[in-house]
């Protein structure tokens, strides 16, 4: 049997505080210095510092970006006939397991000659502002317009038949805030009357338009959209619009009709039993 005897080293280090000791004074003073400053910190990065994050920006925030940039691709795409469709808020997204967030969409289609499509898709990215950084690459579902407009805001363009181009402006999920105020109110201007003609040309009844929606273009002025449903329609749709185009219509499918006269551009849309008519004043060059 061994006689060895085991010894354990004292623990080095600090003793712990006896029981029922306090913190010194100056201890706790510092501790409660340190946190105001850094909540004054905090609250001074919340006011000025930009956002780094979508989360730190309210759909209220974003919406006159997503209104913007509507104006500046409906700028970029005149050499297209366009129609500015309404605004789509959904609701049904979420920011974190305890916050609901909403995203905003807007989208604009745009007419163009069959076969043109990728060719106008680089020229809008081309003349779309630079700091959008906006390009076109292709994939294998075809080329993709992607820009930057800001705030998070995203802005995408594709093909989406043959003759027609979509782009769509996306805030993704973020808080709701104050709600989005749609730039929808102003009032209709020369595109009224040249909506009214088409629809008399289709046989159809001249009522209040369906919707109104527009954006602010960036030298100034609106880019408006008014469109209606006509039902029923004249036996041969594109030849009763003939006339009204001249005889030279920008893009004519069997599902789409476009044109452009007294500088607004008309969007007819062919379905089964009816006609989606678009007239929008866009916005100079």
């Amino acid at each position: 049997m061994s006689n060895a005897v085991h010894t354990t080293a004292p623990p080095t280090g600090p003793r712990p505080p006896a029981a029922g000791s306090r913190w010194p004074r100056w201890l706790i003073t510092v501790t409660a210095v340190w946190v105001v400053l850094l909540a004054g910190l905090t609250w001074m990065s919340s006011a000025e510092d930009p956002p780094t994050v979508r989360e730190q920006r309210t759909l209220t925030q974003a919406g006159p970006v997503v209104d913007g940039a509507i104006g500046e691709i409906v700028a970029a795409a005149d050499a297209g006939v366009p129609a500015l469709v309404p605004a789509e808020v959904d609701r049904g997204c979420r920011i974190s397991p305890f916050a609901d967030g909403a995203t905003l969409t807007r989208a604009v289609d745009l007419a163009a000659p069959v076969g043109e499509e990728q060719a106008l898709l680089r020229q809008v990215a081309d003349r779309l502002p630079a700091r959008w950084r906006a390009g076109v690459r292709l994939t294998p579902d075809g080329p993709r317009l992607r820009a930057d407009a800001g705030e998070f805001v995203t802005v995408t363009g594709r093909p989406a038949t043959d003759g027609r181009i979509r782009f769509t402006v996306d805030t993704g999920c973020r808080p709701v805030g104050d709600d989005y105020d749609s730039a929808g109110a102003a009032p209709v201007g020369p595109e009224a009357g040249v909506l009214a003609e088409v629809v008399r040309a289709l046989n159809g009844r001249v009522d209040d338009p369906e919707s109104v929606v527009s954006a602010p273009c960036p030298g100034g002025g609106v880019a408006r959209t008014i469109r209606t449903v006509v039902d029923p329609v004249a036996t041969a749709p594109q030849a009763a619009l003939a006339p009204l185009a001249g005889g030279t219509p920008v893009v004519e499918t069997p599902e789409v009709y476009a044109y452009r006269q007294d500088g607004v551009a008309v969007l007819a849309d062919f379905q089964p039993e009816q006609v989606l008519v678009a007239a929008t004043t866009g916005c100079a060059g």
